[in-house]
């Protein structure tokens, strides 16, 4: 083979090897994307039919079927059955859903932001600052106005702590993850001590709402509350996947995102504002849930490969998918019982949590 032929084929190679790479990538997205909906599916039903009343497929089908029209699809379904289903575990299990997807689409969000795989909104206080705004508007009585005002407090609180920890990790225009993680523990530490003053000078109803939101919880979930956390995290959502091929070029580097015209600061300054809402709204109504935005990022990008818009929705569904079952789990663990599930998540993060930092052990900075 001449010195010509061999270039050709070193070119042509060089040209097939990331377009190869690029349909492999594709294939594993989709492939991940039809799995977790599949999975997501399954934990969906039997959620629905399991608890301390047994609900046969039968009659959840009639159940589902029945107020659109079909009244003879599925078993006959008592009115304990139905309202059971509508309006106890359905709202739950909504809420599930998009709450562990709107955490774990935080989490990408920072990290992409930041730079960092640390970051987290559970680590790093962001959930802790909401907490600290819905627990102001239950101390002073505000919730009577309505769940928005809860919502949009946990979203002040959530804002207020991403900027002060954007802030402070920010050093020379990068994120130093000592920083970071330094920053987090004043954070929760401080916003500690805030609940504490919030618990000790509110009436015993405004103290058990407040241990409600630093255990965290699905029970109690309502249509209403459901409509609200779906609306922003909608939102939210659209404009962070809309955005994500910015966040792919500011990995290049700041200066580097910036040549390619990204603006960098208005970036990330919109990227703060999504991690407060999507936070916010659901410590707002179901508290501190922490380690879904570490977990799960991690776990998919290792899968589908960097590339934040994929990342993003494989996030989301794998999110979803980890509160339905965490909270299938939540409830019929225990007979009679129902666990915190924040403490579901935080026996799952903190071991994953200690193993990314041994596992990183060189450093990221």
């Amino acid at each position: 083979m001449t010195l010509a032929e061999t270039v050709a084929v070193a070119s042509e190679t060089a040209h097939v090897a990331p377009v190869t790479k690029s349909k492999s990538r594709r294939s594993r997205f989709w492939l991940v994307v039809c799995s977790l909906v599949i999975v997501l599916f399954v934990g969906v039903f039997v959620s629905a039919a399991s608890g301390q009343l047994a609900i046969s497929p039968g009659e959840m089908i009639g159940a589902l079927l029945g107020p659109i029209g079909f009244a003879g699809s599925g078993e006959s379904v008592s009115p304990l059955v139905e309202s059971t289903l509508w309006q106890i575990r359905f709202p739950r299990i909504m809420m599930s859903l998009l709450v562990g997807g709107a955490l774990a689409v935080a989490g990408v969000v920072m990290q992409s932001i930041f730079g960092n795989p640390l970051a987290e909104p559970g680590v790093v206080g962001v959930s802790s600052g909401a907490a600290v705004g819905a627990a102001v508007a239950i101390t002073l009585g505000l919730t009577s106005a309505g769940s928005w005002v809860t919502a949009v407090l946990a979203f002040a609180g959530g804002f207020g702590a991403t900027l002060l920890v954007y802030g402070a990790a920010r050093v020379r225009g990068r994120t130093d993850s000592v920083r970071l993680i330094l920053t987090g523990i004043a954070v929760n530490a401080f916003a500690g001590a805030l609940l504490a003053v919030l618990m000790f000078t509110g009436s015993a109803a405004s103290r058990e709402q407040i241990v409600f939101w630093q255990l965290g919880s699905m029970n109690g979930s309502r249509w209403g509350e459901v409509a609200i956390v779906a609306v922003i995290t909608a939102i939210s959502l659209a404009i962070a996947v809309s955005i994500a091929p910015r966040y792919d070029l500011l990995a290049l580097g700041d200066r580097t995102a910036a040549h390619l015209g990204v603006r960098v600061e208005r970036l990330r300054i919109l990227s703060i504002v999504l991690v407060a809402l999507l936070t916010g709204v659901a410590v707002a109504f179901v508290g501190i849930i922490a380690f879904v935005g570490l977990v799960i990022p991690h776990l998919f990008r290792g899968i589908i490969g960097p590339s934040n818009r994929s990342l993003m929705v494989a996030s989301f569904l794998g999110g979803g998918a980890l509160l339905v079952y965490a909270d299938l789990f939540a409830r019929t663990v225990v007979p009679a019982a129902d666990l915190p599930i924040g403490i579901l998540t935080s026996l799952l993060g903190g071991p994953f949590f200690y193993w990314l930092i041994r596992r990183n052990a060189g450093g990221w900075s």
